[in-house]
């Protein structure tokens, strides 16, 4: 998710539609679509080790890719697609694996995008000082607080550099100083050299960072990392997408996952791709907030506790025939989810998709996730593989008829 709407401020949300049956419930129900071997999404709850986290998704966040440096976790992706869909990568990096339309033939065939951006926040190196210390901005949307005393990963044409972000130790710093937050310009990242020709032998003005994050397993089925969002949309575009190929197709509608590009800076990726392809209909897969941490007000945020599904997004923006599909399909296949209201832009690619062209009928679904935008975001398991059910299931319930007129 981007910071240009400020999603759950400018974008209140309303509480759950089908609240999950408690906590650490099952996030979804009986069914070959809803999960590897023809079983039901795992819970929260399942015993450690007897559920594992899906190699595919593992391998996306030990992927290192900063808005427009997205290679290493596209050429992940498209590896994996390439066993099920036919590939393609566009001038902006976006890639696409697309699902031919039950029974072939392009004739009448309309066309459903499945949209998660692959993206990630990071960083980007501005000015190499004399002692080698290396000053940087943001790439998207931090919080300065969390960037100090980080670890952090420089990727550089030579490979990886390890530093850390610095700033004046508290012992340090005038009183009046200790009562201001830290600003991105009063921060550099330390990476051993002592001299400005040093530094520059590994690093180079325009290369980019990111926080060392790596995945790390929690009880019930939990996953800490950077990067969450939004690789875990990009996944669960490609594993409904999967999901929809061993169904045979989706009978006069061809099904394109999009892994999208630089969502985190200026929607590039979904605005070029939505306009090319030209959809029928899409589904942009975002993360959302997790509102069972503490001091957050559902009032406001709505609920969507961790474990309790996937949250769709009603919205001024978004296509009411296109929710009470992904409803309905939740509803068949006994999925949990929690609805999520927006009243203006909602912060993710679905701003970009829905004006493309003259106007594209556009859905949101999200996957709520703790402590966005830090290099320690937290998910449910069980929750994205609902989410990838979900989106199979209402894609599976299209077909030539399905009328999206207001």
């Amino acid at each position: 998710m981007s910071d240009h709407g400020v999603r759950g401020g400018d974008r209140p949300a309303g509480g759950g539609d089908r609240p999950a049956g408690g906590d650490d419930q099952p996030a979804g129900g009986d069914g070959e679509l809803l999960a590897r071997g023809g079983g039901r999404p795992s819970s929260e709850g399942e015993e450690e080790g007897e559920q594992e986290i899906p190699r595919l998704l593992l391998d996306l966040l030990h992927a290192k890719g900063p808005s427009g440096h997205e290679q290493a976790p596209r050429a992940v992706w498209c590896e994996a697609a390439s066993k099920f869909a036919e590939v393609s990568v566009d001038s902006v990096g976006t890639a696409t694996a697309r699902v031919a339309a039950k029974g072939g033939g392009d004739g009448g065939v309309r066309r459903l995008l499945l949209l998660g951006h692959i993206d990630e926040i990071g960083l980007i190196v501005t000015h190499i000082d004399e002692s080698g210390f290396i000053w940087f901005r943001e790439v998207g949307g931090w919080d300065p607080q969390i960037l100090v005393g980080q670890r952090v990963l420089l990727c550089t044409a030579s490979g990886e550099v390890e530093g850390a972000i610095g700033r004046k130790p508290i012992h340090l710093l005038r009183e009046e100083e200790r009562k201001k937050v830290a600003e991105v310009r009063d921060l550099h990242i330390d990476i051993g050299a002592r001299t400005e020709a040093e530094a520059a032998q590994l690093v180079a003005v325009g290369d980019v960072a990111v926080l060392a994050g790596e995945p790390a397993r929690l009880p019930n089925r939990r996953l800490l990392s950077r990067a969450l969002d939004n690789r875990l949309g990009c996944f669960a575009a490609l594993e409904a997408a999967r999901m929809i190929a061993e169904a045979g197709g989706v009978a006069g509608w061809e099904v394109l996952a999009v892994a999208a590009t630089q969502e985190e800076t200026t929607f590039g990726g979904s605005r070029t791709s939505t306009f090319a392809l030209a959809p029928d209909a899409a589904i942009v897969i975002d993360g959302t907030h997790a509102t069972d941490a503490p001091g957050i007000d559902v009032k406001q945020a709505g609920r969507h506790d961790l474990g309790s599904g996937p949250v769709i997004t009603r919205g001024t923006t978004l296509h009411p025939r296109l929710f009470e599909l992904l409803r309905a399909a939740a509803e068949s296949e006994g999925i949990s989810f929690t609805v999520e209201a927006s009243g203006r832009h909602t912060g993710t690619d679905a701003d970009a998709v829905h004006i493309s062209r003259s106007g594209v009928p556009t859905a949101l679904v999200s996957i709520p996730l703790r402590y966005m935008h830090s290099p320690v975001e937290l998910v449910s398991v069980a929750d994205v593989e609902a989410c990838a059910a979900l989106l199979a299931a209402a894609s599976l319930r299209l077909n030539r008829d399905t009328s999206f007129a207001r």
